[in-house]
């Protein structure tokens, strides 16, 4: 029996390889913040808010999701203060409910990955292209990609080089993003409160913060893209065992990540809607012909046509790019660290467990996914652009799966120490179980709305691309999981990583008694 303990406990952290104590808390925020896209994801998604119906009160909309963004936040940043994992949705889903669904678990956070890395590619492609004033082959689907693909490559060799040299880009790259956002918001609402932004705007008022008159149907549409405006800040979380302080540090920072977003968010949304309106004509919001990049359309109205303008405008096409660059980055080091993390557990071959020796990195881990990344962008760029964007859509149901497994895993695996503090039964159970049932319901909510024939570029068999793209990605990890199940018995048997939760008392994670009475019986046999 003392033999199938020691088995039963997971590895340690130094056992991966990776270069432990490279960041500090404020490096993690930077990553966590990053990785969503401030700037770009903005610019694309308060149009879509204004067109569903929301008008002004898409303020309130972008302010209502941070609300179960955050309960999940709090269950990341519970669990991995029990267990500091890199692999994190897999590896906290694995040891709530079993090893089938947290391999699901780590097939759907990697898909999602994978297919967020199309459109971040195609963006930075083509803001490349208008940055340096190619706005003709800005529009010539082969140059974007060409020039996408080239980013991808550059980012996936960053990534490998180093957490360090990665984090230090992710720093200057957020700089430029975040900075431009303040100085457009600044400049926004200067000119509307002293009267020169014209006659479209409106002075910022209370009940843009509330949800008067918003029907059924337009609150659905729009909470869906609110929501998934936040998507990518647990990527503080997955270098964990990079951080300084493993425990408390990136859930920490996971947490800070969220609020800052939507500081950021909030005051650019207000600035937008103050400056451009709601109107269906010229730079309103509500214009469908804007609603891609909201911030391109306004910028030349912000600044003006004079220097500061011509400088200003070339600034926001940096902020997109760096925006979607420091992203794209942000993307490829979690889902490098959850296939790491996989491996090393006995859940995948063990060649993806491979670090490099000097740069302490995941390497087939890391070229894999720029690898598998690339040829998907190809496929689909070359197939249609509308199933590339369909595709990129349907990222939304797979995060909805992400973060309702991982609260209510939070809620699982802390079962025992729920009653023991109001703390704890607020922080690890009552918030977690909230936020998970949050996203299970938008995630449902998002399977009927997409699968509608009109809610997105393409339809198959009379049902919305979006929902057939996302559900058939998240199925496709069942094959895959029963081709790798005959040569990953140990993890699937859960000798590898065990079910188990936090006894009364305990600060970490621990095998259930029932679950190493079953492994005895089965090294008995």
């Amino acid at each position: 029996m003392t033999e199938v303990v020691a088995h039963a406990v997971p590895p340690s952290t130094e056992s991966k390889g990776l270069r432990r104590g490279a960041l500090s808390m404020v490096s993690s925020v930077v990553i966590g913040t990053a990785s969503t896209a401030p700037a770009y994801s903005i610019a694309a998604t308060l149009g879509l808010l204004v067109i569903a119906g929301t008008g002004f009160q898409a303020a309130w909309f972008v302010l209502f999701a941070f609300v179960p963004v955050l309960f999940v936040a709090l269950a990341f940043r519970e669990l991995n203060s029990a267990e500091p994992d890199c692999g994190t949705n897999f590896t906290w889903a694995t040891r709530a409910f079993g090893s089938k669904a947290g391999w699901m678990s780590g097939w759907v956070v990697t898909i999602a990955q994978l297919l967020a890395m199309t459109s971040q590619s195609a963006i930075s492609g083509k803001y490349t292209l208008l940055l340096f004033d190619l706005d003709s082959l800005a529009d010539n689907k082969f140059a974007v990609m060409t020039v996408g693909l080239a980013w991808l490559v550059l980012l996936c060799w960053i990534c490998f080089r180093g957490i360090e040299v990665s984090a230090r880009m992710q720093w200057a790259l957020l700089a430029i993003e975040l900075a431009v956002l303040v100085i457009f918001s600044v400049v926004a609402l200067w000119r509307v409160f002293n009267g020169t932004a014209g006659p479209q705007a409106s002075t910022p008022d209370w009940s843009w913060l509330w949800p008067s008159g918003i029907g059924l149907g337009a609150f659905v549409a729009a909470t869906l893209p609110a929501v998934f405006l936040y998507w990518g800040w647990d990527s503080s979380v997955s270098v964990n065992e990079e951080s300084a302080d493993p425990r408390r540090g990136p859930g920490k920072a996971a947490v800070l990540s969220t609020v800052l977003l939507v500081l950021n968010y909030v005051v650019v949304t207000i600035a937008a809607l103050a400056f451009a309106g709601i109107g269906q004509d010229g730079i309103g919001l509500g214009n469908s012909d804007n609603s891609d990049d909201v911030l391109a359309g306004l910028g030349a109205a912000v600044f003006g046509d004079g220097s500061f303008g011509k400088i200003m405008g070339i600034l926001l096409i940096v902020s997109v790019l760096t925006s979607a660059a420091a992203s794209s980055q942000a993307t490829i080091m979690p889902c490098a660290r959850t296939t790491l993390s996989m491996a090393v557990h006995g859940a995948l071959p063990s060649v993806f467990g491979k670090v490099h020796p000097r740069y302490l990195t995941p390497t087939v881990s890391t070229w894999a996914f720029g690898v598998v990344s690339f040829l998907i962008y190809v496929v689909l760029s070359l197939v249609s652009e509308d199933v590339l964007s369909d595709s990129v859509s349907a990222v939304g149901l797979t995060i909805g799966v992400e973060y309702a497994m991982t609260s209510l895993a939070c809620v699982w695996i802390f079962r025992r120490t729920l009653l023991s503090s109001a703390r704890n039964f607020v922080m690890r159970g009552l918030l977690p179980l909230l936020g998970g049932l949050f996203f299970a319901l938008v995630l449902v909510a998002a399977v009927i709305y997409y699968a509608q024939p009109d809610s997105g570029e393409t339809t198959v068999f009379g049902i919305g691309g979006v929902a057939v793209i996302g559900v058939l990605a998240i199925a496709v990890g069942v094959p895959l999981m029963a081709l790798v199940y005959r040569g990953c018995r140990a993890f699937f048997t859960g000798c590898s990583l065990p079910r188990g939760s936090v006894p009364a008392g305990g600060d970490s994670i621990v095998p259930d008694a029932a679950v190493l009475r079953g492994l005895g019986a089965q090294v008995a046999d």
